[in-house]
C-alpha cells in the first residue's frame, strides 16, 4: 500500500514588500511529501528553503498557491487556525536549541503541553516526558539544566520535547549547525531511528550535504524553486524549472 501523502504544495509563492520593492523569495514550489518519509531540504543562503519551511510549519502564508497538509487546505487560514494546527500537529528543532535556561530538562520537554489540548493529567504527562528523554538516550539528565549539559544533550532535550505533543511532521532547522561531526551523527542516526521506529516525518532543512545524505529523499533549491529532488546518494536529477 503506498504511503499516504501529508504535504501537498501547488504552485507556492512568497513575495515580501509591494511595487518597485517587492521581493519574490519563491517563485511556485510544487513538492509532495508522504507520511513517514525523511526528506531533506538543501540550497544555499537566499535559496528559499527557510521562507518554505516557515510556511510548512503554518509560522508563515503563502502569497499565491496552495499548501495542503494532512488533506486540509491551509493556504487561507487565519494565523489564530494556523497555530492549533502547528501546536497539534508539527514539531520544531532548532539550531541553537531554544531551552528555558534555567529549567530542567523535564520541565522543558513538558512546556509545549501548556499550549496544547492533549487531554493529560499532571502525573500522564510527567511519565510521557521521562518516556520521550529516556528514548533520546537522556535518562540520566531529566533534571539537569541547560547550562550543566552539552551541545548534543541539549539537542537532545529539543527533540524529545518536539515530540510531546506526538506530531505528525517534525521540521529540524539545521539541527546540527552548532554540534560537532561526532556529536552531528548520534543526532542525524537519532532522527533516522525515529522515523524507522515510530514513522515520524521528518523533514531536516540543512545546507550541508553530508547532513542531507542521510535522508531518504534530497530536495534541493535554488533561487526560489526546487531544481533536484532525488534519492539521498544518488545523481542529480533536474526539476523542469517554469517557463
Amino acid at each position: 500500500m503506498a504511503a499516504i501523502e501529508l504535504i501537498r504544495l501547488q504552485e507556492i509563492r512568497k513575495t515580501y514588500g509591494t511595487g518597485e520593492g517587492a521581493v519574490e523569495v519563491l517563485r511556485g514550489v510544487s513538492e509532495s511529501i508522504r507520511a513517514g518519509e525523511l526528506v531533506a531540504l538543501t540550497g544555499a543562503s537566499g535559496s528559499g528553503k527557510t521562507t518554505l519551511m516557515n510556511i510548512l510549519g503554518c509560522l508563515d502564508t503563502p502569497s499565491g498557491g496552495e499548501y495542503w497538509f494532512d488533506g486540509q487546505q491551509l493556504s487561507l487560514l487565519s494565523s489564530d487556525q494556523l497555530a492549533r494546527i502547528r501546536s497539534k500537529n508539527i514539531g520544531f528543532v532548532f539550531q541553537n536549541f531554544n531551552l528555558l535556561p534555567r529549567t530542567n530538562a523535564l520541565d522543558n520537554v513538558l512546556m509545549p503541553l501548556e499550549y496544547a489540548d492533549l487531554e493529560l493529567s499532571e502525573r500522564q504527562a510527567r511519565k510521557l516526558g521521562e518516556e520521550l528523554l529516556e528514548r533520546v538516550g537522556l535518562a540520566d539528565r531529566m533534571d539537569h539544566e541547560p547550562s550543566e549539559m552539552s551541545g548534543g544533550q541539549q539537542q537532545r532535550v529539543a527533540i524529545a520535547r518536539a515530540l510531546i505533543n506526538r506530531p505528525k511532521l517534525l521540521l529540524a532547522d539545521e539541527p546540527t549547525g552548532n554540534l560537532d561531526s561526532h556529536t552531528s551523527a548520534q543526532i542525524i542516526e537519532l532522527f533516522q531511528n525515529l522515523n524507522k521506529e515510530q514513522a515520524i516525518t521528518i523533514l531536516l532543512v540543512t545546507h550541508d550535504a553530508q547532513v542531507a545524505s542521510h535522508a531518504q529523499r534530497v530536495i534541493r533549491m535554488k533561487d526560489g524553486l526546487v531544481v533536484d529532488d532525488n534519492p539521498a546518494g544518488t545523481g542529480s536529477v533536474a526539476v523542469p524549472l517554469p517557463t
